[in-house]
């Protein structure tokens, strides 16, 4: 099974100087092939960080004691960053209670599901192949209509679509506008956003590394200083992209968030 980033793996195979290419997150199958359930190495990577995510979660939280371990402490502090910076802050304690398990859901997937574009081994983040940032966004989507509704099953959709204090005869031009950046623009900004995000970040470091390996193993002379060069600004967005995985996550969240408010607010 073979979890190096294509790329890297045929440069270092072959000689020569491979560039990043879009087929590294089209992997072949590796497991269960030709059946319903194949999975290729960014399936397998995903089952790997849910399973690790949900071992964090429950080694922090088995055990709750009043006076916490350093494991209780940790998760509790993760815990309380998305109630108290995202949930509480922007829906109050009542309603951000009632939507702490999404968006705490919400938050880590896509923060673990980023991190493994730099780990080593499986150097891609796997947030960057369009149909985990899609699910996510419909969920998000169908979260902040789902509560739109229930706080005012007669007035969401006609708020949404006709606002107050518009003129009768705008609301030709007014009505299309808020139905395309409310029901369609929200949902394609939040899987762009996440999957561009992703995407590049991970093209842009094979082609760094993919670049230290040709002008350190095929350079001659002087040329191979560019392969110290490459590697440094490889090294120095390789920790640039930590800060991209979590603010993805915290932006795609806090937007879950805002659309929830926006849909509870009193006018609906």
């Amino acid at each position: 099974m073979q979890f190096v980033t294509p790329s890297l793996f045929v440069a270092a195979e072959e000689g020569g100087f491979h560039p990043p290419s879009i087929a590294d997150f089209f992997p072949d199958a590796v497991l269960f092939h030709g059946t319903p359930f194949e999975m290729n190495r960014i399936m397998i990577i995903r089952v790997i960080m849910t399973l690790v995510l949900l071992l964090l979660f429950w080694l922090g939280t088995r055990n709750m004691k009043v006076i916490p371990t350093r494991g209780q402490s940790l998760t509790e502090m993760a815990l309380d960053f998305v109630r108290v910076n995202i949930a509480e802050d922007l829906l109050g304690k009542v309603d951000g209670r009632r939507f702490l398990p999404i968006l705490t859901a919400i938050f880590f997937t896509i923060l673990s599901f980023n991190i493994t574009g730099i780990i080593p081994g499986f150097n891609i983040g796997v947030s960057a192949v369009i149909g985990l940032p899609l699910v996510l966004a419909v969920v998000s989507y169908v979260t902040f209509i789902y509560a739109g509704i229930k706080k005012s099953p007669g007035n969401f959709f006609k708020n949404a679509l006709f606002p107050a204090g518009v003129p009768g005869p705008l609301y030709i031009i007014v009505t299309p506008i808020e139905f395309f950046s409310t029901f369609v623009l929200r949902p394609v900004t939040l899987t762009l956003r996440l999957l561009m995000n992703l995407l590049v970040g991970h093209l842009l470091l094979v082609l760094f590394f993919s670049a230290t390996n040709f002008f350190l193993i095929e350079g001659e002379g002087l040329f191979k200083l560019f392969g110290v060069g490459t590697f440094v600004v490889g090294f120095a967005f390789t920790l640039f992209e930590i800060l991209v995985a979590f603010l993805q996550a915290y932006i795609f969240t806090i937007l879950t968030g805002v659309y929830i408010q926006l849909a509870l607010a009193e006018e609906h």
